[in-house]
């Protein structure tokens, strides 16, 4: 056995020995217990970051372990290819977004094979593959023909330089996130899938997963299904307003109405004032997520019309207000500015009565003079409804409200339908034609699938697509859509492709039945509300089409928590910040491990600690995984990764930490080059230990029994990782070259191996070759816990007087309670602690302790 431990070559002889031998190929087996681990799949930017590193390394120690409790098990790994990024690299480095996007695949594929994860790579398949996406266009066309698809007017962010639509997000200052034009609010054609449709079903079914609390909470509130009352309120010389509240016990505090930018009263009334057009317009421009609505100002403008309240006939003055937005509910709100912050700042601002009708904790009128009081409560100042609770009011009011023919009780969701629609270039077509006289049309099979033309120039001009009649025009009038899909729609159902990846003839097949749904998804709570709630009505359309028979798509949630690290940095003369990478900085710390200075290595100056933030570009404090892998190996930081946090916690780099990540590897290598030269062990015989060999094989065992609870049950590899170094501390203490104790020896090296194996896999493939076994340990079995080794012939008990601890006391396993409390009052340093007092009580917690209770 080589002397040292040399990482390089041992994970190099490894990954060979796993890919000749096809060690990760997941082959269908009914007779097998089946697990699909599957990590959230990374966008192809061109290398993996610290943050993919320990998302993919917990994927595959849980899917090792579970190969290792005898499970069949599926792990792949593809490439999440479509979106802007590759776009803007495009238009940046005069490449073709597949050129770019192929070539970093290439680049990250290798570094994931270099971390030693177990992969099945024949699956392996990039979003941007005409095979993968050409069957997500046949769906949608099966999904036009059951009408859950439709194209209406949407308003949205619309970049006038770049020509296309952008998210909430990506305005900034009112300004698009890349060009900084000034974004306008546009009415274009969109298409959108019916997830509404299946609204209570996503709600519901959330209870059918094990799924972080907190994940499921989030994706509840972006449904929001609420009850309510729609109500109308009547308007002179229009229509009526429709509004839809879940607040009627408000209704007599309501006093002004006000309408988004984009309704017909507001666009009516518009019409004979160029003052409150162009308002309107400058609407058009501002922001229009709902975080937005929370903090900007409140402004608006007197439309000149009236709403008559539907109980008191109280005319009402109706506004157009920059915080109502007409994706939302009516595009109308009853304002009750006594009971709502945001109708209090508006009111306050344009001096609008403000008029309380909840009442207090105390059962008075509340103090609206700062704020409004959103609390519920008895109604006051509402006429024949004054006195009832929130409840009584709700049902008087909306049976009220019924009986004129102006409202009715409505269950409503907050959820909106999803727009699938990017006027971009790098995405999946969408396969659509248009006639000459105005037909829409899906495509048939025949016509399928639209391949998107790869040899392309990008600018910042709009979609290439639409410049390309060789790709648009179809002849004889009919034209073909140049939109692309939402790269959201690549990643709602790449899961189940995966499953069987190389059908060319369909979509999925019966495979997709044997291994969904995924049994553990690992991935970042950002994703908690859109990806995981678009790919769970994906599911379900899947379903309804007979394409899958699960309900769900992943049953068990793991989100891991970010890497974090220091930051620092220099002001520069500007009064911006010049940040600093650690890997460059020295760092002065306590004696406590705690930061007190850093200065920069190559100039000996001091910079700013900035504080541990999450490893970003911006801040120049991540960490090139490639690097770490070069100097300590891979299963270095494997180890580290699992060892430092929690999973679900934040994870805070540190270089000493990698470094004694390795100083333990090499010296579990060296106790393993130890053992195997102090001789030939003998057959272990239990009957016939010593206490020495008793007490190894019992520490033995109570890590096989901890790592298999913290890795299967809780998913706490820390905790297990501690466990086996306690158990690597207790062999290095003993010393038993006896036929007897390196059997027992032997045992506590072979289960540091195997519990270790699915997380350093690496060293363990080649340690455990070196003890000897023919089989390689990805086909070992999970160490089997002998229950009869834990048990003691002695325990260590505590003794305490009055609560402290005074002395410690080693009792017969089988010793009687009267027998222990005996022991512990004849102990000298107890003794001394009784002298002059009254024995009241003597307590024994057995196992434990012994509490002497003194007066």
């Amino acid at each position: 056995m080589d002397a040292q431990y040399n990482p390089q070559d041992i994970e190099r002889e490894a990954q060979h020995y796993w890919e000749k031998n096809q060690c990760f190929k997941a082959v269908e087996d009914a007779s097998r217990e089946k697990f699909y681990c599957l990590s959230m799949f990374p966008y192809p930017s061109g290398k993996l970051h610290m943050g993919h590193v320990r998302n993919y390394t917990i994927g595959d120690v849980i899917s090792r372990f579970q190969r290792m409790q005898g499970r069949n098990v599926l792990q792949p790994m593809g490439w999440d290819a479509f979106g802007m990024p590759a776009e803007n690299a495009a238009i940046q480095n005069r490449v073709p977004p597949a050129k770019w996007t192929y070539q970093n695949i290439d680049y990250m594929r290798a570094q994931l094979k270099a971390l030693g994860f177990a992969y099945d790579w024949d699956r392996e398949f990039a979003t941007c593959d005409l095979d993968y996406y050409r069957w997500e266009q046949w769906f949608f066309t099966k999904l036009i023909e059951k009408g859950l698809v439709y194209k209406k007017m949407s308003t949205v962010n619309w970049d006038p330089v770049d020509q296309t639509v952008l998210a909430n997000e990506q305005v900034i200052d009112g300004r698009g996130w890349r060009s900084g034009a000034l974004v306008e609010r546009k009415e274009i054609p969109l298409w959108f899938l019916k997830i509404t449709d299946y609204a209570e079903e996503l709600l519901t079914d959330l209870d059918k997963v094990d799924w972080p609390e907190q994940v499921k909470t989030m994706q509840r509130n972006w449904i929001g299904k609420s009850k309510g009352v729609e109500l109308t309120f009547e308007v002179a010389g229009f229509d009526s307003l429709k509004v839809y509240t879940t607040r009627p016990d408000t209704l007599f505090g309501v006093t002004y109405m006000a309408v988004a930018a984009g309704h017909s009263l507001a666009r009516a009334a518009a019409q004979d004032n160029p003052e409150l057009a162009a308002f309107i317009e400058e609407c058009a421009r501002g922001g229009t997520s709902e975080a937005d609505m929370a903090t900007m100002e409140k402004r608006g403008m007197e439309t000149g019309f009236q709403a008559i309240h539907p109980l008191t006939g109280r005319h009402l003055p109706i506004y157009v207000a920059n915080f109502v937005l007409m994706e939302y509910g009516t595009g109308a709100v009853m304002a009750v500015p006594a009971h709502d912050q945001r109708d209090w700042e508006f009111a306050t601002k344009y001096d609008l009565p403000i008029e309380a009708v909840i009442s207090g904790a105390d059962g008075q009128a509340p103090d609206i003079t700062q704020g409004a009081h959103d609390e519920y409560g008895r109604l006051i100042n509402s006429g024949e409804f004054s006195g009832l609770d929130f409840q009584n009011a709700f049902d008087a009011i909306a049976e009220r409200l019924a009986s004129q023919g102006q409202g009715e009780v409505k269950t409503n969701f907050r959820l909106r339908d999803w727009g699938v629609a990017r006027q971009r270039y790098w995405g999946a077509p969408i396969p659509v034609k248009y006639g000459p006289e105005g037909q829409t049309v899906p495509l048939t099979d025949e016509e399928l699938p639209v391949a998107l033309p790869m040899e392309v120039t990008v600018d910042a001009s709009g979609s290439p697509l639409k410049k390309m009649p060789e790709f648009s025009d179809l002849g004889d009038g009919w034209t073909r859509e140049t939109d692309t899909f939402d790269t959201f729609m690549e990643s709602s159902w790449y899961y189940a492709r995966f499953c069987c990846a190389d059908n060319k003839d369909a979509m999925l097949d019966a495979r997709a039945d044997y291994w969904l749904p995924v049994d553990l998804y690992v991935g970042g709570i950002e994703h908690a509300i859109l990806h995981l709630l678009y790919a769970r009505f994906f599911h379900k359309l899947m379903r309804d089409f007979g394409l899958v028979k699960s309900d769900e798509p992943f049953q068990r949630l793991l989100t891991q928590g970010m890497v974090i690290a220091e930051t620092f940095y220099r002001t520069t003369a500007n009064g911006g910040k010049q940040w600093f990478n650690p890997v460059d900085v020295e760092v002065s710390r306590d004696d406590k491990g705690r930061p007190l200075s850093a200065t920069l290595i190559k100039d000996g100056q001091p910079v700013a600690m900035g504080g541990i933030e999450k490893m970003s570009k911006s801040k120049n404090n991540g960490v090139d995984p490639q690097s770490m892998i070069d100097r300590f190996g891979a299963d270095t930081v494997r180890l580290f990764m699992m060892f430092a946090a929690p999973p679900e916690q934040s994870l805070e780099w540190s270089d000493s930490g990698v470094e004694g990540a390795h100083r333990f590897l090499k010296r579990l290598w060296r106790q393993v080059q130890e053992h195997l030269e102090a001789g030939t062990p003998g057959q272990l015989d239990t009957a016939s230990l010593d206490e020495p060999q008793k007490t190894l094989r019992r520490k033995t065992h109570e890590t096989i029994q901890k790592a298999s609870d913290d890795i299967g049950r809780r998913t706490t590899f820390n905790t297990a990782i501690a466990a086996v170094m306690e158990l690597s501390n207790a062999l290095s203490k003993f010393d038993d070259r006896s036929p007897q104790g390196l059997a027992v020896t032997r045992e506590a090296v072979e289960a540091s191996v195997l519990l270790l194996a699915p997380i350093t896999p690496h060293l363990c493939h080649a340690l455990w070759q070196r003890l000897g076994h023919a089989e390689p340990v990805i086909d070992a079995p999970w160490p089997r816990l002998d229950e009869s080794a834990l048990t003691r012939d002695t325990l260590e008990l505590v003794v305490q007087v009055n609560g402290k601890l005074r002395a410690r006391l080693e009792v017969s396993a089988d010793a009687s309670k009267q027998a222990i409390e005996s022991r512990a009052l004849e102990v000298e340093n107890v003794q001394r602690h009784l002298e002059g007092k009254t024995v009241r009580k003597v307590i024994v917690v057995p196992g434990k302790l012994v509490n002497i209770v003194v007066g």
